[in-house]
């Protein structure tokens, strides 16, 4: 008897984004995106799920999910493997290092608002006075004293300012300090510094390079500044029609919003 040979997928690994791009504003998976991401899967396909989201702020939404594979947190710096509940890679800011670019920026800009990232698969997201925390479902600790921030490891500050918009900022901190961090716009008043060279593409190469995928055989669906190195490294981006318009002139595609199921219009196309 003749082995019936089964048809080649279009791609091997399915990478999304959470806020913007899987998540709807209220922050729930629609079940037409849900079953679009199963047939994908129960066709070979993997599923990972690569966010700005340290570890904390994302199982929730793996546990809703049912996921339990790999998924990249962190910026890419937190490589964390949902169905063991353990980091396999975990990348930190160095402190000084971090002490130094925050001065830097704020000479140009004067005092910023800040919020950190603690390191660890139940670190705290520790918020400063004035910063504005996005709403959810997670809390976070309040910290008084700046000196706080460093008395123990973290993954990454968040920066914003009482005037500036996100992109100034941004385009200030890289200016000024792009020598010593990583800076990036994640979401409405997300601007985040990050170890140098981090990114989310970091993250998704190793995690996709443990399920013996390559960059070309994966698709990855954004909305965000923070996902144009995902896109850079995989063979194919698509930017959500929500998406800041610095991602939608690298995307390979746009698609429907998240509001409007864009994940699930593409994937039912390509996997039937």
């Amino acid at each position: 008897m003749t082995d019936i040979p089964r048809p080649q997928l279009p791609y091997q690994l399915v990478a999304t984004d959470l806020d913007g791009t899987l998540l709807r504003s209220d922050e729930t998976v629609s079940e037409r995106t849900r079953a679009a991401l199963a047939t994908a899967t129960a066709a070979g396909a993997a599923h990972i799920v690569v966010t700005g989201r340290a570890v904390p702020w994302t199982r929730h939404i793996l546990d809703d999910l049912g996921y339990q594979g790999i998924a990249v947190c962190g910026q890419g710096g937190q490589v964390y493997h949902a169905g063991e509940r353990r980091l396999l890679t975990s990348v930190t800011l160095d402190r000084q290092v971090a002490a130094l670019a925050l001065a830097k920026v704020e000479t140009e800009t004067g005092p910023l608002f800040l919020a950190a990232s603690r390191d660890g698969i139940d670190g705290q997201v520790l918020v400063g006075p004035g910063y504005r925390i996005q709403e959810g479902p997670l809390a976070a600790s309040s910290f008084e004293r700046p000196d706080e921030v460093w008395e123990a490891p973290i993954n990454k500050l968040y920066l914003q300012h009482p005037t500036l918009g996100d992109d100034e900022l941004a385009a200030i901190a890289r200016t000024v300090a792009g020598d010593l961090v990583g800076v990036t716009m994640a979401g409405p008043g997300i601007v985040e510094m990050l170890p140098l060279g981090l990114t989310k593409a970091t993250g998704l190469s190793l995690a996709a390079r443990r399920l013996g995928v390559t960059a070309a055989q994966t698709i990855a669906f954004g909305d965000m500044p923070n996902d144009i190195p995902m896109f850079g490294w995989a063979g194919h981006g698509v930017a959500m029609a929500n998406a800041h318009p610095e991602l939608r002139a690298v995307a390979d595609e746009i698609t429907a919003s998240n509001e409007d199921d864009g994940i699930a219009v593409l994937l039912e196309t390509l996997f039937g």
